[in-house]
């Protein structure tokens, strides 16, 4: 008879287990919603003000806003990567805070959750993509958790394949922060190389890195519109060549670091940039700075790559 009890339990436990799985499996997906609201719109304009005017100690009042946006409408696919986004920027220039708080991954946690929503809902924008493998890398390497910084890691190179003009600088840039002798690293090397050959259809010299002959290419239409200034990122040219020329010191090469820094001088945008100086000081200290930024932690006062500096976002987006 117990026998027979056991028996009728697990079968019972089995058919629950599988109604949940059916129950689930059969749910609607998540719809994308085909129109954004005021209340989207209001966040929207805050959140360019705040990124491009570099307010990041109005990150939280531009957060409240794109939450309550996005709470009222949970299928916007553009307002989740705000929230992604201001999550993100918050936990990439944290160096501006006195005193960093152990609860600053949060902000991975939070930018990983929405970058994922967006993701859901616009499938087929590769930014969403690229933002959201950052995430769950950094999200991984947290944790200590190797699925999910593998899971990562395959993602961004997704994300490559999706828009190579776009997304190589996004996983290059996210590479920068590992060891200078590290495998990764120089694979985040070889993609900011790869970035300017798909931006501008050849093979830059890799010696020489002169972008004088490829400025005429300059455009604002199709993908390769993000090879420049834009809108959205009122200075990512003298960004890229400012990230670009820190992991080539980074990588012991300050001479042709120094030529890298140089091309951010080439846009007609530089004499308006704000960190200009950084640059400037950053060519002239090449060699000085092969040391400091070799270092896995930089010590107090000593010089950041810039993905670890108080600049991380604005140096491309801060108008």
């Amino acid at each position: 008879m117990k026998r027979i009890v056991a028996l009728g339990a697990g079968v019972a436990a089995a058919v629950a287990a599988g109604c949940a799985s059916l129950a689930i499996w059969s749910a609607p997906d998540k719809q994308a919603s085909r129109e954004r609201t005021a209340l989207a719109e209001q966040a929207d304009q805050l959140f360019w003000k705040t990124l491009h005017g570099g307010e990041y100690d109005k990150i939280n009042e531009a957060l409240t806003a794109v939450t309550a946006a996005y709470l009222e409408n949970p299928g916007d696919a553009i307002t989740a990567a705000h929230a992604g986004w201001l999550h993100i920027w918050r936990l990439a220039e944290r160096e501006r805070m006195e005193k960093v708080p152990p609860t600053i991954t949060d902000d991975i946690v939070m930018s990983r959750k929405y970058f994922e929503e967006s993701v859901r809902l616009n499938p087929k924008e590769p930014r969403y993509l690229g933002f959201y493998g950052s995430a769950l890398l950094a999200e991984g390497n947290v944790h200590q958790d190797e699925k999910l910084t593998r899971k990562g890691y395959y993602t961004l190179l997704d994300s490559i394949m999706a828009w190579p003009e776009f997304n190589y600088f996004t996983v290059g840039y996210v590479l920068s922060t590992r060891l200078h002798d590290s495998p990764r690293f120089q694979e985040g090397l070889e993609y900011q190389w790869k970035n300017l050959d798909v931006c501008v259809n050849g093979k830059v010299d890799r010696q020489n890195p002169d972008y004088v002959r490829y400025m005429a290419l300059d455009t604002k239409e199709g993908v390769k519109r993000v090879c420049w200034n834009s809108w959205i990122a009122p200075h990512n040219f003298e960004g890229f060549f400012l990230n670009f020329g820190d992991m080539l010191v980074k990588a012991g090469q300050p001479n042709v670091a120094r030529r890298m820094y140089a091309n951010a001088k080439l846009a007609k945008e530089y004499p308006e940039w704000k960190f200009k100086d950084v640059l400037e000081t950053r060519s002239r200290d090449a060699e000085k700075n092969v040391a400091p930024f070799q270092q896995e932690e930089a010590a107090p006062g000593q010089p950041r790559i810039m993905n670890g500096s108080t600049f991380a976002c604005t140096a491309c987006h801060q108008n």
